[in-house]
């Protein structure tokens, strides 16, 4: 099916076939984690060096989910990637929240991922601009080492929506029907 949602894709996405043996073996290692592998890591895939340095997401969200749980992880990802107009990560975290029975655009939110939500839309819209009050609630609340991953998680999480972005990565087919657009 051709993507609606984006025209051209700015670089192809690497093949499997023909493929180096490192970049058949990232893919490997992806279907076996997650099934699938998406567009986004076919197209960094050209770069294992790149794949593998926007792959450390993950290590930063293993370190975060035991502090503030796998939910709050995926409101806080969601709220950065809306808040930096990410059709394909936007579209990812709406499925996880959907699949996992919420409603993305009307969660029911605890204080801290209230907090998540309204600091990474902040991160995301200005990080010159984020208000003291989200500060002053980071520091409240999180120790320093955790203050760290949360800043250096929402980072890596806007550096993979601005890759998305810049270099028009199509977004995967399977999120077609969870997209704000379609749930309008």
């Amino acid at each position: 099916m051709q993507n609606p949602y984006n025209k051209q894709p700015l670089i192809p996405m690497t093949e499997y076939e023909g493929g180096a043996a490192d970049v058949r073996g990232r893919y490997d290692d992806q279907i076996a984690k997650h099934g699938r592998i998406t567009n986004m890591k076919r197209t960094l895939l050209h770069s294992p060096k790149a794949f593998d340095v926007y792959m450390e997401w993950y290590a930063l969200r293993d370190l975060l989910l035991p502090i503030i749980g796998d939910r709050a992880v995926s409101l806080f990802s969601y709220a950065i990637s809306a808040g930096n107009d990410c059709l394909i990560c936007s579209t990812f975290f709406r499925k996880i929240l959907i699949d996992s029975g919420d409603d993305p655009d009307h969660p029911a939110l605890s204080e801290t991922e209230r907090f998540l939500m309204d600091f990474g839309k902040a991160f995301a819209q200005n990080p010159h601009k984020i208000p003291q009050g989200h500060y002053d609630y980071l520091s409240a609340h999180f120790n320093s080492e955790q203050q760290v991953l949360l800043i250096a998680f929402a980072g890596i999480m806007a550096a993979t929506n601005l890759f998305n972005t810049a270099a028009k990565v199509p977004l995967d087919e399977l999120l077609y029907s969870y997209t704000k657009d379609a749930a309008d």
